[in-house]
């Protein structure tokens, strides 16, 4: 007897819903077939059998359920052994495929795995493989990128060899651990996989028309029938080639001029999309869903309002024109604007501890260390990693830690443990020219600064109108424990700060 139990849901999803069982009490099932699909607010999961029986159903459909609750059981292998020939009917394809890899079977393989993606990371999206099958690969070459809700993952070739199997398409959802491919380091595979392409058209074009008879998995036909996607002409890639999510969402992505020489109606060629040419459907990133349920999440928890302010910068900017040269000279990092704004922030929190607190239930944790966020945009979206201790660290440090952060961001090289532990943002929208805007907090943290663009304003000055650099400054606050006084008394603090840089020099 084998339980059928709820997965591990990813970081914050705590439940789930039952949406469909596609067997019956009672059923014949084989391991590895698809039984039921979850819905959690982020993704559907599927749940698979862990081995050959007969299904008892214990939970029914739209029910709520949370990690590690027993569905329900497969035993009674008598069952499976019974509809063991109609299951081996059913799939010819799928058998006449398998001598081909039987064929390397001498090949010394080499498995590729899922690595561990982080603490609390529980799963990941094949992104993109940047080799195919057949390929030549060097040890520590990059195969494959997976994609989680905070980072991307480089999976790199063990060995040198050929990629003789992808086992996890773009698009799949994976775990660490999981055999995402193998590797052949003696070269059979490489001289066996012109023979097999070869061969691969004919049984392609000879099974599409019975690929209508082949179970689709809840996921798959939610897919197909929002999309008009045609499930005969998608290679499927998971057992017995039945046809995954991930085939699903890559044959919706590609252009797939091949399959209308095959069709027999006229009409079919225009199936495979509902959207037309002046529309794309694009599945969002996990981290986009991730920024985006963070951000929405913000919203609902916190009580948040935000005060402005405007900063004179005069003074940096003479500071920074007269000693940029030899500041870089001497530390091999150029003198920014950030490092300023990063000291007057931390010399602000110091002044108004509120600001750099957390709610956590009904306590408030003051912190007495200053882990400032810098928001910096990437080709796949905002990420917030962390300088530690910034008050302990100069100009310089400030600068080089800002750099070397912003470059791992970009190079999607980042760490779980850079993104997290925050206790004050600060974002610079200005660098895209924003002129004010309104930052949304960072959770659990309780302040974020919104820097924007400097532009020559008309000011009064001692009685007279001057023109001078001026940038406007926001803050963002939840007023569940910063009040309004404590808010506009920290912008002035920043702003006190840029305007006279001396104070860092002093320590006033």
């Amino acid at each position: 007897m084998a339980d059928i139990l709820v997965p591990v849901l990813g970081e914050s999803v705590t439940e789930a819903t039952v949406a469909k069982w596609t067997k019956t009490n009672g059923d014949a099932v084989k391991k590895d077939e698809v039984l039921v699909e979850l819905e959690t607010d982020k993704v559907s999961l599927e749940v698979a059998s862990p081995a050959d029986g007969t299904l008892q159903i214990l939970v029914g459909e739209g029910e709520t359920v949370t990690p590690g609750t027993k569905l329900g059981t497969v035993g009674g292998a008598g069952a499976a052994a019974a509809s063991a020939a109609p299951a081996a009917a059913a799939a010819p394809a799928a058998k006449a495929a398998a001598p081909a890899p039987a064929a390397s079977g001498g090949a010394a393989l080499l498995d590729v795995k899922t690595p561990v993606m982080g603490e609390s990371v529980a799963e990941g999206t094949i992104s993109t493989w940047r080799k195919k099958k057949g390929d030549s690969v060097k040890k520590d070459e990059v195969l494959v990128e997976i994609e989680t809700d905070k980072v991307a993952v480089e999976v790199a070739s063990p060995a040198d060899g050929t990629l003789a199997d992808i086992l996890a398409a773009d698009g799949a959802t994976v775990t660490p651990g999981q055999v995402i491919a193998k590797i052949s380091t003696d070269g059979s595979v490489a001289a066996s996989s012109a023979p097999a392409a070869a061969a691969a058209p004919a049984p392609v074009a000879a099974a599409a028309p019975a690929d209508t008879g082949k179970p689709l998995s809840p996921a798959v036909q939610r897919i197909v029938s929002e999309t008009g996607l045609d499930p005969n002409k998608v290679d499927g890639t998971g057992k017995d080639g039945r046809i995954t999510k991930g085939d699903a969402l890559a044959a919706l992505s590609s252009p797939a001029p091949a399959p209308v020489a095959v069709a027999p109606v006229p009409s079919a060629p225009a199936a495979p999309r509902a959207v037309g040419a002046r529309e794309d459907r694009v599945k969002m990133t996990r981290l986009r869903q991730t920024i985006a349920r963070r951000l929405k999440e913000s919203q609902n928890t916190a009580a948040q309002l935000t005060t402005f302010n405007e900063v004179d910068m005069t003074a940096i900017m003479t500071m920074r024109n007269a000693y940029k040269d030899v500041f870089e000279k001497r530390h091999g990092v150029k003198l920014g604007f950030m490092s300023f704004f990063a000291k007057a922030v931390v010399a602000a929190l110091k002044d108004i501890p509120a600001v750099n607190a957390e709610i956590e239930g009904t306590d408030i944790i003051y912190k007495n260390h200053y882990d400032l966020g810098i928001a910096v945009g990437t080709d796949k979206g905002l990420v917030v990693p962390v300088l530690r201790d910034v008050d302990s660290l100069s100009l310089a440090g400030i600068e080089k830690g800002i750099a070397a952060l912003g470059k791992q961001a970009r190079d999607g090289t980042l760490s779980i443990d850079q993104l997290q532990g925050g206790t004050f943002t600060i974002t610079n929208g200005g660098i895209y020219g924003s002129l004010m805007s309104t930052p949304i907090l960072n959770m659990p943290q309780v302040g974020i600064l919104g820097m924007h663009s400097i532009k020559e304003r008309p000011m009064a000055v001692n009685g007279q109108v001057v023109i001078r650099p001026m940038m406007y400054l926001a803050l963002s606050y939840d007023h569940r424990i910063v009040d309004g006084k404590e808010a506009v008394t920290f912008l002035v603090r920043v702003k006190e700060g840029l305007e006279d840089p001396q104070r860092f020099v002093l320590d006033v």
